[in-house]
């Protein structure tokens, strides 16, 4: 009424109240009455702002590049961004006189991207699409460090590149490289596999091998101790069958000793009845035979004397000239002995 109006702003929201050219109120979320012939209102949103962003560039091969993300910024200093840039409001409400709001963004966007190109052109392709965060990162940091920002009083709360990608062909070209990259890995894989298995084959034939060595190795030592056994209890009986001929050869030494001192006894004892029957024939040595004889048949069966007739007969057949002997003389002399 009567050109009276009311103002009231958020705290998301800087207002500078100018009237004949001098700032009369500045504050965020204020309210008031001004006298709009005479005032300007200026009201710069102070709070968070996100502003996608998408542009092209090259890499360091000289490949073309689309890089998309967001930028997080908010108004620090409001009167200097009032001061660059005009944030005028024509009444209505939400309503600029001119399109110089907008334009902040446009210029964070711009001075963002030199310096992502200044980042990207220093990574080939291949490391530029696996780069987003170190590319984020850099750049925020030389934000921080810059006065660009400082001279326009803003504030950069965050850059996230959510995306660096090729162009399709490119990213074609990439994809199957990718693939027969893969692909050779996967057969290196098969053949690694393959490899092991026939390495893991030749091991375990050469377990085998070296076990069955093992066996016969162990079964030679076996059969050398068993040699080994027997020669020593050859050995022994060798030396069992030497004490034993020992013993039989001192046996037998003993025995010729034995033979050789009864055949001297022997010797002695025939000499000494060799002697007596000497000494007791001798006097018999000077009768005559026929005195012996005679001595012999006294004591002497028949038919040893019809023996000792016959001899008689015998050595003198020649003085006799017929001689007749009934065989009842042979029967008698050819009797037994007749038992007593």
């Amino acid at each position: 009424m009567f050109g009276f109006q009311y103002i009231k702003v958020t705290p998301t929201q800087y207002v500078l109240y100018y009237r004949g050219g001098k700032l009369r109120k500045a504050g965020a979320g204020l309210a008031f009455f001004y006298f709009k012939p005479s005032a300007s209102i200026v009201v710069v949103p102070i709070g968070s702002a996100d502003v996608p962003f998408i542009f092209n560039e090259i890499s360091s091969d000289f490949q073309a590049i689309t890089i998309q993300g967001q930028l997080t910024y908010r108004v620090q200093d409001a009167q200097r961004v009032a001061s660059l840039l005009n944030y005028t409001m024509d009444g209505r409400p939400a309503q600029y006189v001119s399109e110089d709001p907008q334009k902040l963004p446009q210029r964070l966007i711009n001075l963002l991207q030199v310096l992502v190109r200044a980042e990207v052109q220093k990574l080939p392709l291949k490391n530029a699409i696996h780069s987003t965060d170190a590319v984020a990162t850099a750049v925020m940091s030389k934000l921080g460090k810059g006065n660009e920002l400082a001279s326009v009083g803003v504030e950069v709360l965050g850059l996230a590149i959510q995306a660096i990608k090729p162009v399709p062909e490119m990213s074609r070209a990439l994809e199957a490289e990718a693939r027969e990259e893969m692909l050779r890995r996967a057969d290196q894989a098969i053949y690694d596999r393959r490899n092991s298995a026939v390495e893991q084959e030749r091991k375990i034939k050469e377990n085998e091998l070296n076990t069955e060595i093992a066996v016969e190795e162990k079964k030679r030592q076996i059969r050398e101790t068993v040699v080994d056994a027997d020669l020593a209890v050859e050995a022994k009986e060798q030396e069992v069958r030497k004490s034993k001929l020992n013993g039989q050869i001192a046996l037998e030494k003993d025995r010729k000793q034995l033979v050789a001192a009864r055949s001297e006894n022997a010797k002695v004892e025939a000499e000494a009845q060799a002697y007596s029957i000497e000494a007791s024939l001798k006097p018999l040595a000077k009768l005559d035979s026929a005195v012996l004889h005679v001595l012999a048949v006294q004591n002497t069966d028949p038919r040893l004397m019809a023996g000792m007739a016959l001899k008689e007969i015998a050595q003198n057949a020649s003085k006799i000239g017929n001689l007749n002997i009934s065989p009842e003389l042979f029967e008698l002399l050819m009797r037994d002995k007749p038992q007593k």
